[in-house]
Formats: structure tokens, sequence, C-alpha cells
């Protein structure tokens, strides 16, 4: 997935003899057309060309994946937003689109399904299945996830991860937001935002890292090659560049119900009596307990009207001579963080562990998760010292 250029329409590929063939395809009028690159001499192919047959999808082979549909026939409209991707791992070796196409498509209308291939002819044991709509993608790993494909043999079907945001080490501490901003847009395209943090002893400063998001995985990838040490210096000297934790996707209905604020941003020397009394201002009484860390708080409520309320005042407001940063807090999928400490070199607190720990952190700040036990090198990349020095 990481930046893999699309693929390339088979018929793209032809020479002139074939020309008539291709501007007679149209199967409304029953002319054959030309098998298309990685199904024909397919162990399967008779299967495969059936598929295409029944649904109208295309379907061809190239850099390593096979891929069927993207867009599907009769496509209007742009491309379907993230979060309609789902991973699909296990599959077995001598199974392939005819038999996926059907199992994936009785949860919605499929956009692209993308087969992972070796050179042998063999899939390589895993695909990306794109959906039209998120919620289907949502049903998918709801309702597919081990599906039992062959007897004894289940898939595991889980969200795809579409990162688009690079973390970025070795800034200069005196930069500000707009100067990182405009020197990477320099070097890289696609970029949309810069999450930089202030210093927590110093508010002038910054960190010495940032989150650059990009408008695609595609441009964040691009940028990440271009960027890697060696190929090019910022501020006159190297820089550390890897994926940042990808944003968490939060349910839209799980979120109605979040009454717990993250508040970003604050002077190591503010107290806990202070924020609960400066965010329980509009409603004595309202906001329940207040846990610090460093620079930053989560502050639990009685009421969601409440916490929105507070947060809708105080956001980008001073406390005590710093301007706070005020979103609603993020729960997090405890299973998935479980996964991730298991699969951290190092080790870190064991799942049991973190299954007794809150359950809300705001999703791009390392520090939270570090208070958490959840591993530096498993979410953010090699650049731990970042985290645990500034």
């Amino acid at each position: 997935m990481d930046g893999l250029p699309p693929a390339v329409d088979a018929f793209d590929k032809m020479t002139a003899e074939d020309s008539t063939t291709v501007m007679n395809s149209d199967p409304t009028v029953g002319s054959p057309a030309k098998v298309p690159e990685g199904v024909a001499g397919a162990p399967n192919e008779a299967a495969l060309l059936a598929l295409m047959e029944r649904t109208g999808y295309s379907m061809v082979q190239e850099n390593g994946q096979r891929k069927y549909g993207g867009p599907p026939p009769g496509w209007e409209g742009p491309h379907p937003q993230r979060g309609c991707e789902v991973f699909v791992g296990k599959i077995p070796r001598d199974v392939y689109e005819d038999e996926l196409v059907p199992v994936f498509e009785t949860v919605g209308r499929i956009y692209e399904l993308r087969l992972m291939m070796d050179f042998d002819g063999k899939n390589r044991g895993y695909a990306f299945v794109m959906y039209c709509h998120k919620n289907e993608a949502k049903r998918a790993v709801r309702e597919l996830n081990n599906y039992e494909i062959r007897p004894g043999r289940l898939l595991g079907v889980c969200c795809s991860v579409d990162n688009c945001r690079l973390f970025i080490g070795g800034i200069p501490k005196m930069k500000k937001r707009g100067e990182i901003l405009e020197e990477i847009a320099k070097v890289t395209e696609g970029v949309l935002n810069v999450i930089v943090y202030a210093s927590a002893a110093d508010k002038m400063k910054n960190r010495g890292f940032a989150f650059v998001e990009y408008e695609s995985h595609r441009a964040a990838a691009m940028a990440r090659r271009k960027l890697m040490p060696g190929r090019i210096q910022l501020w006159g000297h190297q820089i550390a560049v890897d994926w940042a934790e990808p944003e968490i996707d939060v349910d839209e209905d799980v979120m109605q119900t979040v009454k717990i604020l993250y508040v970003r941003n604050l002077m190591i020397e503010t107290t806990e009596e202070t924020i609960k009394r400066s965010f329980g201002q509009f409603n004595p009484g309202c906001v329940e307990r207040v846990k610090k860390i460093r620079d930053y708080a989560f502050v639990h409520f009685t009421s969601r009207e409440d916490a929105v309320h507070a947060m809708n005042n105080l956001n980008g407001t001073e406390l005590e001579g710093s301007c706070l940063e005020v979103t609603l807090a993020k729960p997090v999928d405890k299973e998935q963080y479980s996964r991730y400490q298991k699969a951290a070199k190092g080790g870190g607190a064991s799942a049991e562990v973190v299954a007794q720990q809150p359950s809300y952190v705001y999703s791009c700040d390392p520090y939270t998760l570090a208070y958490y036990g959840y591993p530096y090198n498993a979410l953010i990349g090699p650049n731990r010292d970042y985290f645990v020095k500034s």
C-alpha cells in the first residue's frame, strides 16, 4: 500500500493490431475482448473471466497486485473516503477473486479489491478490499472476520490503515509552526497541516519534532521517501522521518457519547485544581475530576453537554499565560493497542495491564500514549528520545 502506483488499464498495453478488437470489445454487442494481463494463463482463468462477465468489473495485474474494479462499473463521483478499506489476511494461497468477491460483496458494494500476487501465480496471503461506503467496510470487519473460506481456514479481516501522517524529528526548537509548514511544503507535495508541540518548560520553543498531515496516503509515502536521511536536509542538517501513529478512526456514534476533554499546551506549574476551576466555571459541579500529566490533562465531566460547552468556550483561550488546545478525548480500541503491545520489540506492559488502563487518549499525542503504557516504537518509530527527553 506504500505509495503503490495505480494499476494501468490492460488495454493500454495492446498493439496496433488489437485496436479493432478494442473498438469492438463492448460486451453488449458480443464482440470478443482481449483477456487482461494477469488473468490470461492463470490457473483459474475461466473462473475469473466468468466473474468479470457476471459483475462487469475490470481486472488487471501490475506491480505485484491484481486489481479488481477501481472504480466499479458506472461509478460517478469522487474516490471513496478514508475508512472504506479493509485488510484481509490469512488467505489460502490458492484462493482467488472468484472465491473472495462473492464473500465480500455480501456486505456492500466493492469499489476495488487488490490481491497481492507472487511471481509463481499464487497469492501472497493477503488483500485489500475497498468499499463504496464506510459503513460497508465496518460491516465487513464485523461480519467477515474469521469467515471460514475453506474447511478450517479462517480469514482475518480488520480496518486498513490509510496513514496520511508523518513524524518529522530534528527540527530546530526555535522554529514556529508557520516556518515548519513553509519549509516542509517547499520539498514535499500535498501538505495539509503541521502539528507542533510547544516545549513543556518554554512555550516559545517547540519540542524538536512535528507531525505533518498529507492529503493522501500516496502523498505521505512519496514525502517519506523524499525526506529519508541522506536524501535531503532541512535547515541545513539531517532530519528524522517515519510514519506517525495513524489517526484513530472512532465511530461517530461513539464520539457522541464522549464527555471527557483533552487539554493540551498547559503550563507545567498549572495545577489540577486550577484546571478544574477554569473548566467548571460555566456550571458549578460539572467537572468530576482532572488528571494532569506534564503539560496536558484530561477533564472528566458529569455530562456531555457541559463538556462540549466548556470546549467551545475555552479552546484557544489563555490559562496562566498559555494558549489552550481543547478537544474531545477519543476512545481507544483496547484490543488494537494490545496487539501493538504484543508486536512491539522490547516488550512493554502486557495485554492484561493495557486492558486495565483508562481508554481515552488523544490519538496523535505520544506523551499520552506513553503515559498509558503504549510502546513508543510500535506507534512512532525510531525517535523515542524526542518523547523521553523533551
